[in-house]
């Protein structure tokens, strides 16, 4: 689906964002790791309703720590998967370019901003924020 080329440069990407996120920040990554596919599995997809795969960016899969509770089992299995086909398309893709009203879409700088957003928008959810609050937040 995605050329190794483009694999490799779009998890360098990532590796840079997630090294800026503050220390706080990256420590959660521990309790919910970050994993990366080109696409969402067909299992995935159909769960969410998605037909195209590139219509979604990122999951997160747990219970969030806001819906936590001290009776609860423990063991809680979370993680974070980003989809580079669903990112790199809401980017605009890897080569700059300008469309109909003047807006500048695609190119390293915007991939890069939205492996940024989606990272931070899947962080949210552990965190327990909906997709109200990440909109407001500017996740969204």
């Amino acid at each position: 689906m995605i050329r190794r080329d483009e694999r490799d440069r779009f998890d360098r990407l990532l590796e840079k964002v997630i090294e800026s996120l503050p220390a706080a920040i990256r420590e959660r990554l521990e309790e919910a790791p970050v994993y990366v596919d080109d696409a969402p599995s067909a299992a995935v997809m159909r769960e969410f309703g998605v037909e195209d795969p590139s219509d979604l960016c990122g999951l997160h899969s747990g219970i969030p720590l806001t819906e936590r509770s001290v009776a609860d089992p423990g063991g809680h299995i979370e993680t974070i998967s980003l989809y580079r086909v669903g990112i790199i398309e809401a980017a605009g893709g890897w080569h700059r370019w300008k469309d109909e009203e003047g807006r500048i879409w695609g190119g390293i700088d915007r991939v890069r901003e939205e492996i940024r957003i989606t990272l931070l928008h899947e962080i949210g959810h552990h965190f327990g924020l909906d997709e109200d609050d990440l909109d407001r937040l500017g996740y969204a």
